[in-house]
């Protein structure tokens, strides 16, 4: 009888290792996708482009394996490399785009870098395995582990990475994992390994540490460069980056380092938004604000005594968090989100509408701009027809609508779908449809849509005696479009087409780029 195999502890280490590369290989490609699309925009685009950029490179850097001589002084390298470029991705990317506002070039080398080095890996694994006599070595166990690490870090990217350290420290951490597993390998691997590798090795994990620790204060000082005034929180969750800031009395709201409010002009915003529907509402009993998870939106809403109950539907629970509990935010927003008569629900607004069988007065939609597909989905012909059905027989619709100026196309785009999309009040007619616009400051020239199934209404602004903009005069002239404004052909937005994306992002690129 043969005697059993003793296993070489060689063996179990490199599977280990195998399952440990992955799992940072992965996370920095998870970095450098979640980066592209914050500070690039079109998430789907960039998520779709950074995928397809670094499994390119992974198969380059599998194929350029074969010239390397030595498999276990190789795959070392690849891990010090790794822990070096890897680790300090988000470090770059974000002091890149601070000092120049530009990041494509630099986010692409270093992802196409990092994908050559982790390609690298199961070949060199591979051929170590061999090289020690593993002779129940099978590859498609290294790939096994592999895939299961790929798992692990997909599943831990959005529920423990990015909440627990954000995308900064996430990245150095990954790379000090990467610089233990070439400790490691260089303690396992010790009568072959040269000392040239033991000080390089050495230094870039006394680097990377260093910045690790530092982490805190490499963010701070990226903050300061990317914003003006005094940053006063910044978080990121696994929806979006979170910047407030600060100076003086004035408050800035950032997601993804875009504006979404300046407290200087944002009550022109949120005037226009809400009180052309509310004045004009046969009934306001019931409102439902999905998006303006800062509160801004309800402040305007609550002015209204009749008004029994409002419904604010925002996805990110730490943005109605942030904005009902510190003390210089609810007074911002006259403590709305603390209102009794206020329900909050975290939750995809699409999904709400879905699973809701309440009926509203009143629907204002403060989303963002639908400068990706995952957002154009809410500005589709399919959401405006599921939102009649939550909607009372007199109620009204306002949703922000982007500037008509800046993205003009995408605009009317919104206007068009709204007119197009059939409505069961109407026996499958199109809404009637009234489009505006005001100017915000921080925005330039920004247009609103309201959709109701009556005829136009007369709006009773005396009605609210704490407007700081808006006026008879006011909302007269708002219905008025320049001829650099006024209407012109675009497509409605569906859940097949998603034109609005497209109109969108080449009216921004053509002002701003």
């Amino acid at each position: 009888m043969t005697p059993a195999r003793r296993v070489d502890p060689r063996e179990l280490w490199l599977l280990l290792a195998t399952f440990l590369v992955a799992v940072a290989g992965l996370i920095y490609e998870l970095i450098a996708a979640t980066l592209s699309s914050y500070l690039l925009g079109d998430s789907v685009r960039q998520f779709s482009m950074v995928i397809g950029v670094f499994l390119s490179a992974m198969g380059g850097g599998a194929w350029a394996s074969r010239f390397v001589a030595d498999p276990v002084g190789g795959f070392i390298w690849v891990q010090i490399l790794l822990g070096v470029v890897g680790g300090f991705l988000a470090p770059i990317l974000f002091l890149t785009y601070a000092s120049s506002g530009e990041v494509g070039v630099m986010l692409y080398s270093l992802l196409i870098l990092v994908g050559l080095l982790s390609g690298m890996e199961i070949p060199l694994i591979a051929r170590v395995l061999e090289s020690i006599g593993a002779e129940r070595f099978r590859f498609e166990n290294v790939l096994s582990v592999d895939y299961i690490g790929a798992l692990v870090a997909s599943l831990a990217f959005p529920l423990l990475v990015v909440p627990q350290l954000g995308l900064m420290s996430a990245s150095l951490a990954f790379g000090v994992l990467n610089l233990v597993v070439a400790g490691l390998s260089l303690w396992v691997f010790r009568q072959q390994v040269r000392m040239a590798s033991v000080v390089f090795w050495a230094g870039a994990l006394v680097v990377s540490l260093g910045g690790l620790w530092q982490s805190e204060r490499l963010v701070a000082f990226t903050e300061a460069q990317l914003f003006e005034d005094e940053v006063i929180l910044s978080e990121t969750t696994p929806y979006q980056n979170i910047t407030i800031t600060r100076f003086k009395d004035r408050i800035r709201l950032f997601l993804n380092h875009s504006i979404q409010f300046d407290s200087l002009d944002e009550h022109r915003y949120h005037e226009l938004l809400v009180h052309p529907a509310m004045a004009s509402a046969p009934r306001r009993a019931s409102v439902l604000i999905l998006g303006g998870g800062d509160g801004l939106a309800a402040r305007e809403v609550l002015k209204y005594g009749d008004v029994a109950r409002v419904t604010l539907v925002d996805l990110d629970p730490r943005v109605t968090e942030i904005f009902a509990q510190f003390p210089d935010l609810t007074a911002l927003n006259d403590n709305a989100l603390n209102d009794p008569r206020l329900t909050v629900f975290n939750q995809d607004a699409w999904r709400f509408i879905e699973e809701s069988r309440e009926s509203f007065d009143v629907i204002l939609i403060d989303l963002p701009d639908p400068k990706t597909i995952t957002l154009s989905k809410l500005y589709t012909r399919q959401f405006y027809r599921l939102l009649s059905e939550r909607l009372s027989a007199q109620g009204i619709i306002v949703t922000q609508a982007g500037s008509p100026l800046f993205a003009r196309q995408a605009f009317w785009s919104i206007v068009e779908t709204f007119e197009s999309t059939e409505v069961p009040q109407l026996q499958g007619r199109g809404w009637r449809v009234t489009p505006y616009h005001g100017y915000v400051p921080s925005f330039g020239e920004w247009g609103f849509v309201m959709a109701t199934t009556l005829a136009p209404r007369p709006i009773k602004f005396e009605q609210v005696t704490q407007l700081s903009y808006l006026t008879p005069e006011v909302w007269q002239a708002a219905q008025v479009f320049g001829a650099d404004t006024a209407r012109l052909a675009a497509q409605s937005n569906t859940m097949q087409s998603h034109a609005l994306v497209q109109y969108y992002l080449d009216g921004w690129d053509y002002w701003f780029r």
